[in-house]
């Protein structure tokens, strides 16, 4: 109950979104083929952000770290 009366969601009363009666078929159709246009460019742009991430971690843990030398019989934990 919503101040005296029963909610209603609008599937229930028959009333389209703003969002479905503003769709178009047409517009929609060209922008699904500029997308898959585009699906090659954004594929390369996500590999070299992952590379490029890749590389900065590499970098970051070796500067980072610093190498130790042991000899036999030494004590490390």
């Amino acid at each position: 109950m919503v101040y005296g009366s029963d909610a209603m969601i609008p599937v229930e009363i028959q009333e389209n979104s703003p969002r479905f009666q503003s769709f178009v078929v047409e517009e929609s159709n060209e922008g699904r083929k500029v997308n898959l246009d585009l699906l090659d460019e954004v594929r390369e742009h996500a590999r070299i952000n992952s590379e490029a991430l890749k590389r900065r971690v590499e970098l970051r843990q070796k500067t980072k770290t610093r190498p130790q030398q042991f000899k036999v019989a030494d004590m490390v934990m």
